[in-house]
């Protein structure tokens, strides 16, 4: 690990004015830490946002939905009982991310804003990583890439979204609000991400020194009826092959609405709105969730190692929407 100047920040002002463009903020640290001791990252600030817990750490309830601040841990989100009960596909997607030891340390903001955990960026003896050196070229399209997306992929980069939180997040149409120099602003969660196209370097629509404090999940009457499933090659502590994050609002039979959020295969979090057009207004069977998911693959672009993608990633949106629709409400 290289040295570094270290910031401690008490107050939203004292951080968003530290923050340079070679400065990181630090919250739980376990992507930061885990990334700048291998040399992928090289700040030369860190800026301390923990001083912060009070302002942004907290979980509101109101009728219009649920406020959650940046700060707060994982864990703890994953524990709440409202979260559990009336937004199960939040919780859930959070129970089943990392280790209880990280969920313990890393924060909801943090989490949405990890990096790729693509083999040619985490390790910097690879040239090839436009992540990572723009314009270097992109050595998982030839390389080793059984992991990598198949959906929002460009020539430039195939790297996946390694979250869980973002799909629930992305399903749910929450929000995000930031605060920068220009004061603060709230976006839907959906515009936070950027895809790879010809600039994989730069991730996400934040301006430099803007930093997330909250994201506000709307309530409605499909967050009861969610659900998160993951597959992934061992139970636990392991990112997604594939993912889903389903809600759905029925009525005498009849899908009024779908929300649907994909993971593990997919350059940024992805919402499947084609999938959730081929439900809308019909019965929720095998058939239909089927031609749900043969559309929300249709533009799957896959490689050598991982082609079993768009198949695992129909069979795991299939799967999800027949427990989601199974369940008692």
């Amino acid at each position: 690990m290289r040295p570094f100047a270290y910031v401690s920040a008490n107050t939203p002002k004292r951080a968003i004015a530290a923050s340079t463009a070679e400065s990181q903020f630090l919250a739980g640290g376990t992507t930061l830490i885990d990334l700048m001791k291998l040399d992928v990252l090289q700040p030369e600030r860190i800026v301390d946002i923990n001083p912060l817990q009070a302002r942004y750490g907290g979980i509101e309830r109101t009728a219009e939905g649920v406020r959650l601040g940046a700060l707060v841990r994982m864990g703890e989100a994953a524990d709440d009982p409202v979260l559990r009960s009336e937004y199960p596909v939040l919780a859930q997607a959070l129970q089943q991310a990392a280790s209880p030891q990280l969920r313990n340390m890393a924060t909801l903001a943090g989490n949405v804003l990890q990096r790729t955990r693509c083999t040619y960026f985490r390790n910097p003896s690879y040239h090839a990583c436009n992540k990572r050196e723009p314009g270097s070229g992109c050595a998982a399209l030839d390389g080793l890439n059984r992991k990598h997306a198949v959906l929002g992929v460009s020539e430039h980069c195939i790297a996946t979204y390694a979250g869980d939180f973002a799909q629930a997040l992305i399903a749910l149409d929450a929000s995000v609000d930031v605060a920068g120099r220009s004061g603060e602003r709230r976006i839907p969660f959906a515009q936070l991400h950027r895809l790879p196209a010809n600039t994989p370097d730069v991730e996400t629509t934040l301006a430099p020194a803007e930093l997330i404090t909250a994201f506000f999940v709307p309530s409605g009457p499909w967050t009861r009826r969610s659900h998160y499933l993951k597959i992934r090659d061992r139970e636990s502590f392991a990112f997604a092959l594939a993912s889903a994050a389903v809600a759905l609002h029925v009525e005498n039979g009849e899908v009024r609405e779908a929300r649907i959020g994909l993971g593990g295969v997919a350059t940024v979090p992805w919402r499947g709105r084609e999938a959730e057009g081929v439900l809308k207004g019909k019965a929720l069977s095998q058939e239909s969730a089927q031609a749900a998911a043969e559309a929300a693959f249709a533009s799957a672009q896959s490689r050598d190692q991982n082609a079993y993608k768009p198949e695992l990633g129909r069979r795991t949106l299939v799967r999800a929407l027949m427990t989601a629709a199974a369940l008692e409400i």
